[in-house]
């Protein structure tokens, strides 16, 4: 029977989290300071690094499967989105000092054991192990942090910032899913049917990082991002550095039926998902005469791929420079090609 309480770091550790590096040599069953990362001959080495912290990025009441999830997969899809193969990962968790921390969550024993089951599964997903990190308590909200690691090949890393002019904007999957998801959770969607809300809740929960799109992404498209903060935003990011502006068709971005439901039941109108987050599709661009092998790729990997908009404009660095929000380079169209006159402002940490 798993403990009740919270033990103490190194049994932590030892108990739960070293079993867990089994399969990278290099960690040295996390007993040391450090871990030794293999090197592969021709390839890069791409680290990206998410926080989540409770009551910010999931509910208090979260299971721990599903903080296992996610905490794991929002790093994955930062990988994916500059084609990177991912390897291992380290792991630095808070846990409250008070059996609630203010959090909701009580991480003890029970909670540990149930959380580290869910890594597990998620490192069989990704073919992904842990090796190293930090265990640590805090008297504020459960807090979790992942270092991942991936491979690309020499060069090959896809940038934000290599967008050009003419370029197709393209997204994966749907919008708007986990926004709805959030919604859900929080009691706002009591007129939506249980199957889309299933639908919505799991996609907020369980983001399903798109890897093997981004491997197919290398040497094809112009630039690439996750969409985690908010389409317009995300694809905002994408103008700011590469000093570009872009045209995104409103009726091409595309919903699920589960969205379009919840759209319905709350009358929102669909230009309100392009600001919501945690979506963890991937935004990219493509040169206008490859749309055929858009397509292609589409059918092969089995996840749909949509042309929602255009590059337009290069900007001189000055008009760079005056973009002043994440999204000022980029204009939403009705179905006539008039601007929506809307704020777009996406998720915002500070």
């Amino acid at each position: 029977m798993p403990d009740t309480e919270t033990p103490g770091e190194f049994e932590l550790i030892k108990r739960y989290l070293a079993p867990l590096s089994a399969n990278e040599p290099g960690a040295y069953s996390l007993t040391d300071d450090a871990a030794v990362i293999p090197s592969r001959a021709g390839h890069d080495v791409v680290i990206t690094m998410d926080t989540l912290v409770s009551g910010v990025h999931f509910l208090a009441d979260t299971e721990p499967e599903h903080i296992a999830a996610k905490v794991v997969r929002v790093n994955m899809s930062d990988l994916a989105a500059m084609g990177a193969r991912p390897a291992f990962y380290t792991l630095s968790l808070a846990l409250p000092k008070n059996p609630r921390g203010g959090s909701g969550q009580k991480t003890d024993g029970l909670w540990l054991e149930r959380f580290s089951e869910a890594l597990g599964i998620e490192q069989r997903i990704y073919d992904i192990s842990i090796i190293g990190g930090d265990t640590v308590s805090t008297p504020g909200p459960l807090t979790l942090t992942i270092t991942a690691f991936g491979y690309v090949e020499a060069g090959q890393a896809i940038r934000r910032s290599t967008a050009n002019q003419g370029d197709l904007v393209v997204v994966s999957g749907t919008i708007g899913d986990a926004a709805f998801g959030l919604s859900a959770l929080k009691g706002e969607l009591a007129a939506l049917s249980k199957s889309s809300r299933e639908i919505v809740v799991e996609r907020h929960n369980r983001p399903l990082p798109q890897i093997e799109l981004g491997l197919r992404l290398r040497n094809f498209a112009g630039a690439a991002i996750d969409v985690s903060d908010g389409l317009i935003q995300d694809l905002g990011h994408i103008c700011t550095e590469s000093g570009v502006t872009a045209v995104v068709e409103l009726e091409k971005v595309p919903t699920s039926p589960a969205v379009r439901e919840a759209m319905e039941r709350t009358h929102r109108e669909k230009k309100d998902i392009l600001s919501g987050g945690d979506d963890y599709q991937l935004l990219f661009t493509i040169a206008s005469w490859r749309q055929a092998e858009l397509q292609e790729i589409s059918k092969e990997i089995g996840v749909e791929l949509t042309v929602i908009g255009k590059i337009g404009q290069k900007l001189p660095p000055t008009g760079v420079d005056n973009l002043v929000s994440a999204s000022a380079g980029v204009v939403v169209v009705d179905g006539d090609g008039s601007p929506i006159d809307s704020a777009f402002a996406g998720f915002r940490h500070f």
